[in-house]
């Protein structure tokens, strides 16, 4: 009831007005309320807007005492009639104000969003007002504000956070652009501050046309050359008018539009294109194809995909090939980032004779952009499609156009004036060298020739000439050699790996590791950013590889022992993104760890590494399991800890079937050959389907195969050396199919590393066993034990004089007596804890215990 009774009547609401009714249906009241609204009705001023008492009821009759006494309390009250320009001034004045305050405490974020709600204010005004001075100070003393802030920020150590530097940054644009519209008010202004301020009102200050004035040209009738009929509509419903005097105009709304919300980066691409069309000189289409390519790239943040479309990334690229043919043709003008930009939109820019004509933009930022979205989709397209090797195909495009764009960066080398950075042709000749380091030489060739004859044969490379020598390795040294002179830190560093990665693919394994060892990259790697060292990962994987099929089984395990053994294989050479259940991973890590995937192609296969390794570590741990086992005084290790972990695995199992993976091959490989049936291993480790991906997969099988004929012959001699005398040369030569010459090599071999406790008898051709030396298994496991207890008791007595230090007489007692006396020789000790050398307690004689005794005989 509350509600409804303090529910104040309104036109609008039936429901509130018929409750009112309701509750003061009196007809007398009724009469007597429309009487006083009657004459109050009359004593009203024309012209107020308050509402007839007729239509109020209900409570609202209740209130009209309140409503009278409001009413003549506004009646005292003096009302300022205000116009639309005061109230516009007062906003300005307002924002002018704000502005203020932020310059004290230098917080450009604050100016940034102020300074354009400035210019929409005045915007306003100036479309039917003179241009307000407060405007013109306001936009002066902010440009010297933000120069002299530049200033010091070059020389002081305290430097701006991320959120001022980005606010500085785009004032420094924002002014630049807009105080060129204004600079006649500006340079008055500054010619005498106060005379300017003290002008009279009236005098008429003529603004110079902002260019956020329509800058688009109209005309009444439909675009002539339209295919369908239709012309693109502007403002005020008028067809547009693509001219070639007005390109640069288009072009200027175009790059101020970039960046802002609700922007059609579709619709801006098509008037590109139309302006294409029309572009009359040179340097209109430089600069249209420039502002192009650049809103294709854009056109990537505004869709839902991650990647670029293959139809636009195709456009992009046709169009970066006709810039530089552009570029090729019109030697006077040059696209350097470093040139100014041209203000005047009416008429194009007129170098003096013999100079160059510069252009801003960036023809190595291009080709990257380009190389970058080539990558980005080939790790989002399913690589097992024929979309992906569809796409695949346009790497010969990119590689083209890297290597054209080089071409024109050295040209711009030579020019002195220019004063062309290094970084740049750095930059080209990395992305070069990054196409062509992982690759066999028979595709870099093809991909070399392809290139060459799509670029025209007046131009030529300084760095590798056309003539130059054909072998794949001379152009990886002449690349990487050019980065080592004139590029530093990461770019050297990814040329050396690339380097080592070339040679160690090829097979030029002794080169491939004398280069990685004496950089001492290994050393420093983890300064370097994450994609530098996936690359080294990737390298020192492929030299381990490389030692594999070079028989050098040690050393391949070995250089394959950080990346295998970790676990972490596909994570460590970017080949996928491992979520682990308890992981601490962001979504913002994870998306950046998906970034640096690398694209199937360029994938070393997981599965051969995997086998190359356990291959590895089954023929350097079969025999050392052998050794360590027949002679327990040798102290023990561990080669690789993955592979005796897989191997304790399959022995716990109780049945075992015919292998299935590569894992299972291998381990039921390892059990024939500690067993020495090493046919059984070759076997096992010849089936494995895998060794056909290698080439000379022949080749490398029968190298296995007499490997493990050697270390099947190691682990033979190694287990059952305890129960001969003498064993026959010929015997071991005809079980394991080796020559005489070979076993009495191997065996020469292991009694000189100390390895087998046996003489070589050359003339008898046998092998005679020094007995007494070799233990039995009862006495290996009781040395065994031993040694075990003992280091038992090691860790108590460190564990306890860790615990006790400064705690001298934390277990004796008061009366110096102990208290557990009974237990035979624990008790009875009593006496002070120092008093080591007493005589015993009853008993008999009694364990000590060590400092552990000691400590417990309280």
């Amino acid at each position: 009831m509350t509600s409804r009774f303090f529910t104040q009547g309104d036109s609008s609401s039936e429901s509130s007005s018929s409750d009112g009714e309701e509750l003061y249906s009196d007809p007398e009241a009724e009469a007597k309320s429309e009487d006083e609204s009657e004459e109050e009705s009359e004593e009203e001023e024309e012209g107020s807007e308050s509402s007839d008492d007729d239509d109020k009821t209900g409570v609202n009759k209740f209130l009209r005492d309140q409503e009278s006494s409001e009413e003549s309390e506004d009646e005292d009250k003096v009302t300022v009639v205000k116009s639309a320009k005061d109230k516009r001034l007062e906003e300005l004045e307002g924002v002018v104000k704000l502005i203020d305050n932020a310059r004290k405490i230098n917080d450009w974020s604050s100016i940034s969003t102020e300074f354009d709600k400035l210019n929409r204010q005045v915007v306003k005004l100036a479309e039917k007002e003179k241009l307000p001075k407060i405007y013109v100070k306001t936009i002066a003393e902010l440009e010297d504000f933000m120069n002299e802030t530049i200033a010091m920020q070059k020389v002081t150590t305290k430097k701006l956070n991320a959120t001022n530097a980005r606010g500085l940054n785009a004032m420094k644009q924002k002014i630049k652009r807009n105080n060129r519209d204004y600079a006649g008010e500006i340079d008055k202004y500054r010619a005498d501050k106060d005379e300017y301020m003290m002008e009279e009102e009236e005098e008429e200050v003529q603004p110079v046309e902002k260019t956020k004035k329509p800058k688009i040209q109209y005309t009444d009738g439909i675009d002539v050359g339209d295919d369908e009929g239709f012309a693109t509509v502007g403002r005020g419903g008028k067809a547009l008018q693509y001219t070639a005097e007005s390109i640069l105009k288009h072009l200027r709304n175009i790059i101020e539009s970039r960046g802002k919300k609700n922007t059609d980066r579709a619709e801006q691409i098509r008037i590109m294109e139309r302006l294409l069309e029309v572009a009359t000189t040179p340097y209109q289409t430089i600069r249209v194809l420039l502002t192009l390519i650049s809103t294709r790239f854009d056109l990537t943040t505004s869709t839902s995909t991650n990647y670029m479309s293959q139809e636009q990334w195709k456009m992009a690229e046709h169009e970066y090939s006709k810039l530089l043919g552009m570029l090729e043709d019109n030697r006077s003008m040059v696209v350097v980032e470093q040139a100014e930009e041209w203000e005047d939109d009416e008429k194009p820019p007129q170098p003096a004779t013999g100079e160059l004509l510069k252009i801003p933009g960036s023809i190595v930022s291009i080709a990257e952009r380009l190389d970058d979205e080539l990558t980005r989709s080939l790790q989002h397209i399913d690589p097992h499609t024929g979309e992906y090797i569809e796409r695949l195909s346009d790497e010969q495009a990119l590689y083209s156009n890297i290597l054209r764009g080089l071409i024109y960066i050295e040209d711009l080398q030579k020019n002195d004036k220019l004063e062309t950075p290094q970084d740049g042709a750095n930059r080209m000749v990395m992305r070069r060298l990054e196409h062509i380091y992982f690759k066999p030489s028979q595709v870099v060739t093809i991909l070399e020739e392809t290139a060459w004859k799509s670029i025209p044969s007046q131009l030529d490379s300084k760095i590798t000439p056309r003539d130059g020598p054909k072998d794949i390795a001379t152009l990886v040294q002449l690349l990487s050699t050019y980065l080592f002179i004139h590029s530093t830190d990461i770019i050297r560093a990814r040329a050396y790996l690339c380097q080592v990665y070339y040679f160690a693919l090829h097979d030029q394994y002794y080169r491939a590791r004398d280069m990685l060892l004496m950089s001492h990259m290994q050393e420093t790697i983890s300064n370097f950013n994450i994609n530098t060292q996936i690359l080294f990962n990737r390298t020192l994987v492929q030299v381990g590889l490389c030692a594999f099929r070079a028989n050098l089984v040690y050393e391949s395990q070995n250089t394959l022992q950080d990346i295998c053994g970790s676990g972490r294989q596909k994570e460590l050479l970017a080949q996928g993104v491992m979520i682990q259940r308890y992981s601490q991973v962001t979504p913002e890590q994870e998306k950046l760890e998906r970034q640096r995937q690398l694209p199937f192609h360029m994938h070393i296969n997981l599965e051969l590494l995997e086998c190359v390794y356990l291959t590895c570590s089954m023929l350097l741990e079969v025999p050392l399991l052998a050794q360590t086992g027949s002679s327990p005084d040798i102290k023990k290790r561990v080669i690789s800890k993955t592979y005796r972990r897989l191997l304790e695995f399959h022995e716990r199992q109780i049945f075992t079937g015919p292998p299935e993976n590569t894992r299972d091959h291998v381990m039921q490989a390892s059990r024939a050959l500690a067993a020495g049936e090493w046919k059984k291993a070759a076997d096992y480790i010849n089936s494995i389907k895998i060794w056909d991906l290698m080439a000379d997969s022949d080749k490398i099988k029968q190298m296995l195969s007499e490997q493990i004929q050697e270390e099947g012959l190691r682990t033979y001699l190694f287990t059952y050396a305890p129960f001969y005398d003498t064993l026959s040369v010929a015997t071991l030569a005809s079980v394991f199919d080796l020559t005489e010459r070979k076993v009495a090599a191997i065996v020469s071999k292991m009694i000189a590393h100390e390895e087998l406790a046996a003489a070589l008898d050359q003339v008898n051709s046998a092998i005679i066993f020094r007995k007494g030396v070799e233990l039995s298994r009862l006495q290996s496991l009781a040395l065994t034990l031993s040694d075990k207890a003992s280091g038992l008791i090691e860790a108590n007595e460190r564990t306890l004089e860790q615990r006790t230090q400064g705690t001298a007489n934390a277990f004796e007692r008061q009366g110096g007596q102990g208290g557990r006396g009974g237990r035979g020789g624990r008790g009875g000790r009593g006496g002070q804890r120092g008093d080591r050398g007493g005589s015993r307690a009853r008993g008999g004689q009694q364990f000590g215990g060590g400092a552990l005794g000691g400590a417990i005989k309280a």
